[in-house]
């Protein structure tokens, strides 16, 4: 109890020391030992290496979280109950790993880590299911931006369609809801997913799988990395031959899917 107390006064110390009024602490927020424990040690390891760049951070902190199991539905909110901070590193979907990845890479301590997720996760750090960034391209367009879509700038073969997005309803039905947005999604045919596009990515890029299903922009996410094996995509896979964090053949992945697009931390 006492650690918990100390974790929450710590959040509040820093989200005042930063101007962040957003979010709210009154919510209980609970982090099991392990999910602490590897906060601590992932920004231990940072602390020794801070002229690294964006991309070789995400690198170093995607790769910590390899094998560890994917868990669908990890977040609890929804149109009709209350949204829920939630942090959890024993289990990861395909979205709450990038919040993870990306709220590490920017924090130097656990008060930091936990606004940052919060920053990451919530549309004006509000932490309501209305204000999370259900959708991949949310990432580049609800503030605070995450990062920044480079798809047209990494092959001239990008394309891009209109598309009304729509949130979960209450139910679970994405497509169901009154809460739409309308945006211009870019994305890269998968046939047009090369190694000239391969040389314009970078490592710690975040990749989305676009779908042409109504309703959404992409079905799956994942964190481009060059590796000395080559390019992969790491990923919460949901297949059911890994269900886990594992790095999956980048081309091979992608050449099965409709195509690609391409946000770059910023």
């Amino acid at each position: 109890m006492n650690k918990m107390l100390s974790i929450l006064s710590g959040l509040a110390v820093g989200l005042m020391l930063s101007g962040f009024t957003g979010a709210s602490t009154d919510a209980p927020l609970k982090l099991d030992d392990y999910t602490l424990g590897r906060i601590n040690l992932i920004e231990s390891r940072l602390a020794s290496a801070p002229q690294e760049t964006p991309g070789q951070r995400i690198d170093e902190i995607s790769a910590s979280f390899l094998g560890t199991p994917y868990v669908p539905h990890m977040l609890e909110g929804s149109a009709t109950t209350a949204e829920k901070l939630v942090i959890d590193f024993r289990g990861l979907d395909c979205f709450t790993y990038l919040d993870y990845v990306e709220a590490l890479r920017k924090s130097d301590d656990l008060p930091r880590f936990i606004e940052n997720v919060i920053r990451t996760r919530y549309e004006h750090g509000d932490i309501s299911y209305v204000n999370r960034k259900h959708f991949f391209t949310d990432w580049a367009h609800a503030t605070p931006l995450n990062a920044r879509d480079v798809t047209r700038e990494t092959s001239p073969a990008s394309t891009t369609v209109t598309k009304v997005l729509r949130t979960p309803s209450a139910g679970g039905q994405t497509g169901q809801s009154g809460s739409e947005v309308t945006r211009a999604i870019n994305y890269i045919p998968s046939q047009f997913v090369d190694e000239a596009v391969i040389s314009r990515l970078h490592t710690g890029d975040y990749i989305g799988i676009y779908t042409p299903a109504q309703g959404l922009d992409v079905t799956h996410t994942g964190i481009f990395i060059m590796t000395d094996k080559g390019p992969v995509l790491r990923n919460a896979s949901a297949q059911s031959s890994h269900y886990q964090v594992i790095d999956s053949p980048f081309l091979a992945y992608v050449k099965k899917t409709p195509g690609i697009v391409v946000l770059r931390a910023l």
